[in-house]
């Protein structure tokens, strides 16, 4: 099982929206996103977790090394809509990451909304990512 993703670029942050189970066969493919993500925004980087079924521990640290690559390069990870499974455990020594309860909650910590897909600034997604 692995997961679907889509990134969009919002006015000076970037939502990284992902679906499906984030287990160990899906690590690589988060990883692939976040990089997508880092090379074509700027700013906080919300994590929509709302499509996202689930995660295994493998998954939770994806997340908090996520947080630790986009710290070191000044820039911020916030969660949004984490699995109903549990909470992350982030380690002692990882930047701190925001939980909000869901994506509308995270927006307004930014003073927006998300652009709808055809207005928004720039938009990513998988081939397998719902239209």
């Amino acid at each position: 099982m692995t997961i679907e993703w889509r990134y969009t670029v919002e006015d000076g942050f970037g939502v990284l929206s992902v679906a499906g189970y984030l287990g160990p066969a899906a690590v690589r493919r988060f990883d692939g996103a976040v990089g997508w993500a880092v090379a074509r925004g700027t700013g906080p980087v919300i994590l929509d977790l709302t499509g996202l079924r689930g995660w295994s521990t493998e998954g939770q640290l994806a997340i908090t090394e996520t947080a630790r690559r986009l710290a070191g390069m000044g820039r911020s990870l916030e969660l949004a809509a984490i699995p109903a499974d549990g909470s992350l455990v982030p380690p002692g020594d990882c930047p701190d990451i925001p939980v909000h309860g869901d994506l509308a909650t995270a927006l307004s910590v930014h003073a927006r909304h998300t652009s709808r897909p055809d207005e928004a600034q720039q938009a990513w997604r998988t081939d397998g990512w719902p239209t």
